[in-house]
């Protein structure tokens, strides 16, 4: 059944004053790319086409009657009218209205009405009759524009008329030379109206104001009156900051000053907004939509004049990478890039893909790959943030640089393998680079992403997917799990166990960080096991994998043992019985089982993961894994009667076995005979051929069988540890 309370029906008021009903459909507030705002949008009921698609102006006068009442004048002559079937669905619209528009919604009408005749006369008067008067622009008269600036506020006609008056009389630069003269004499009293003047013009919402105020010549004077804000104890030194502290670093020289003078009163403005500007209600959020539209344009247009200026650009990449370029040079170099590449979120999709290939075309990825493995940490860090703008805007075309890159240049310096070593050499103890670097990694290596960026035409998408994975198992895995496997080689389990001999599960490691960086590494493994079937399911049997990933199960890091089993649940969870067969013959249960019993009763985490992995084998009824189960470790897990789950798995183990039976004994001898059976080496061989023949991927894959492994001594113990403190 259908959401009710967004139900509406559409009316529009036709020539003759009557409403006519335009059709029924359900209601939604949502931002429109196309119309630049939060708009109604209404789609029919019947076949979801579009049957309202209305911006929800700032100035517009809506009124809420009737409770299920929404009516407003779209245009001169088109009147609208919403008629919800719910009061709350009504409500809902009427508070996201009230919220763009800046009004408690408490109100039944969000603006002043003016009537039919009223309106005639403003129409019929001269324009310059409807300006509001101004009290003349003198010191004792501060206290009086103040009052008469805040209180038309509430009133968009009274501030447009008030914003026009401010346009004809020059008025704004003549407050400016007034607040020079009352710093001058320590007027605190006239210094305080001037921040309530200064701050409520700029909530006026004028571009054409802010162009005057936001000019060379009056800018840092409007900067000057909002640190006189009467709430604090003392003034702020905004412009003390902004001249002195805050440096403008060329880092090669800007010849046009038309681009220069744009970055400094972008800077500038963007200060104002988010440093000295107070945080806006809920009430307020509209005042200030046209200075954020004043900084996104300015933005754009820097990007624009910059990139079209490519002697500029080209000496800026050519600093970067020559081995001359001092550290400071190229720390501020890499910082000039990371804001250029910040700036170009502002344009346009098809502009910001111009800005993407101009950069590619000169050079930025080899550039990068030079940066990112210095020792400066600035450096490195502003780097990366700069690759994680290119892959989010093209994965397609970092993965054709590095492929192209592999047949020219070793592996220890392919771009992908810099930036896995330095997740892997992170510093921070919280790991928070690897992260980042980690989300980057995934981006590249996903499938979907791949048929995202694909030409369907060509198939390009296949060639693409097949040829990068290639390209990463081949070239970039084994950087990727070369901490894990250092970490769980033989020769480390020893050295562990003689450090601490005196504990009876020893396992490296115990190293927070390094716990941490193999739980990123295994997330991403993961990753692979769910979307890249084949490639990882060569590498996982190829590697004993799943083997050296278990081993982790004993680690005092109970997050890390989580991770090694969510990566034996996502293998498992594929019911694919190649990785069956493979656990089975590596007996790799059993570390399962033995955290299972050494967690001992404890109801945690851990416990639950465990369980709910037998539980998904037991639900999903994957027969070659139950009967491994059942038959090697069911004595050590019946005595685990709190779930059902060890109980349930017996049962289907032993009613497959009864209907094997059953069917055996219904075939006639002779067909049971060996003659006519094909041996089990005949088996495996056809599913190898069918393993070789993977039509998903391109590739051969090369799996060793493997030998199934002893149980560990410690197996046995663990089981009688476990059933003496069950009997405690």
């Amino acid at each position: 059944m259908s959401d009710t309370r967004r139900r509406v029906k559409v009316y529009t008021l036709n020539e003759e004053r009557q409403w006519d009903d335009r059709g029924t459909g359900h209601v939604s507030s949502t931002y429109v790319e196309r119309l630049k705002g939060m708009s109604l949008l209404v789609r029919a009921e019947a076949d979801g086409s579009l049957l309202l698609e209305s911006k929800i102006n700032p100035s517009t006068a809506y009124q809420k009657q009737q409770d299920t009442l929404i009516v407003w004048s779209e245009a001169e002559n088109y009147d609208l009218a919403l008629s919800f079937q719910e009061k709350v669905g009504c409500d809902e619209i009427w508070e996201k209205i009230c919220q763009v528009q800046g009004k408690d919604p408490s109100v039944e009408v969000t603006q002043d009405l003016i009537d039919e005749s009223e309106e005639e006369r403003f129409e019929e008067m001269p324009e310059t009759s409807q300006l509001i008067d101004l009290p003349i622009c003198e010191i004792n008269k501060l206290e009086e524009i103040a009052d008469l600036v805040t209180s038309v506020l509430s009133s968009p006609i009274r501030r447009e008329k008030l914003a026009l008056a401010l346009e004809t009389e020059g008025y704004i630069k003549k407050l400016l030379q007034i607040f020079q003269t009352c710093e001058n004499m320590d007027n605190t009293e006239g210094l305080h109206h001037l921040y309530e003047i200064i701050r409520g013009i700029l909530f006026l919402n004028k571009a054409t104001l802010f162009e005057v105020m936001f000019s060379d010549e009056c800018i840092m004077d409007v900067v000057g009156c909002l640190e006189y804000d009467p709430a604090l104890a003392q003034p702020k030194r905004h412009r003390e900051f902004l001249t002195k502290t805050a440096k403008f670093k060329e880092v090669i020289p800007i010849t046009d000053s038309e681009l220069r003078q744009k970055i400094h009163q972008t800077y500038r403005v963007q200060y104002i907004q988010d440093i000295i500007l107070p945080t806006p209600s809920v009430f307020e959020e509209n005042f200030l939509s046209t200075l954020t539209s004043f900084i996104f344009f300015n933005k754009v247009e820097i990007v624009s004049m910059l990139q079209e200026d490519e002697k500029f650009l080209s000496e800026v990449f050519a600093q970067l990478t020559d081995d001359a370029t001092d550290d400071d040079k190229r720390r501020e170099l890499v910082n000039f890039f990371k804001e250029f590449c910040a700036f170009s979120q502002t344009l346009q999709p098809q502009n910001r893909d111009t800005f993407f290939k101009t950069l590619a075309n000169l050079g930025i990825l080899p550039a990068l790959e030079i940066v990112m493995g210095m020792d400066d940490l600035q450096v490195r860090t502003a780097a990366t943030d700069i690759f994680s703008y290119l892959v989010e805007f093209s994965p397609s075309m970092v993965r054709e640089f590095v492929m192209q890159e592999a047949q020219q240049s070793d592996d220890d310096i392919l771009l992908i393998n810099v930036v896995i070593e330095q997740m892997i050499c992170d510093t921070d103890p919280e790991l928070g680079g690897a992260v980042q670097l980690m989300g980057l990694l995934r981006t590249l290596i996903d499938p979907e992403n791949m048929l995202a960026t694909a030409n369907v035409r060509t198939n390009k998408w296949k060639t693409e997917k097949s040829e990068f994975l290639n390209f990463f198992y081949n070239h970039c895995m084994h950087v990727l799990t070369a901490p894990l496997l250092a970490n769980t080689s033989e020769d480390k389990l020893e050295t562990d166990a003689e450090v601490e001999s005196n504990k009876s599960n020893t396992i490296c490691p115990d190293n927070y960080q390094t716990a941490q960086l193999l739980a990123l590494i295994l997330e991403l493994l993961t990753f692979c096991v769910e979307h890249h079937t084949y490639h990882i399911k060569n590498y996982i049997m190829n590697k004993d994998l799943l083997r050296r990933v278990l081993i982790l199960m004993n680690s005092k890091h109970t997050f890390l043992a989580l991770c090694a089993l969510r990566f034996m649940r996502r293998i498992i969870g594929l019911k694919d019985e190649f990785y069956n067969r493979y656990i089975i013959k590596g007996n790799l249960f059993e570390p399962v089982i033995n955290a299972l019993l050494d967690n001992g009763t404890r109801y945690n985490l851990l416990n639950s993961a465990v369980v709910e992995l037998f539980e998904f084998i037991r639900v999903e009824d994957i027969k070659s894994l139950t009967a491994h189960i059942v038959e090697n470790f069911y004595k050590a897990l019946e005595s685990i009667e709190y779930v059902q789950t060890f109980r349930g798995l017996k049962t289907k183990y032993e009613h497959e076995k009864d209907r094997q039976n059953q069917k055996l004994s219904s075939v006639p001898s002779i067909l049971r005979s060996n003659r006519f059976r094909r041996n089990t080496r005949a088996l495996e061989d056809d599913e190898e051929m069918w393993f070789n023949d993977d039509e998903e991927e391109e590739g051969e894959a090369v799996v060793p069988p493997v030998e199934k492994l002893k149980p560990e001594d410690d197996f046995t113990d663990n089981y009688e540890k476990f059933m003496e403190s069950k009997k405690s």
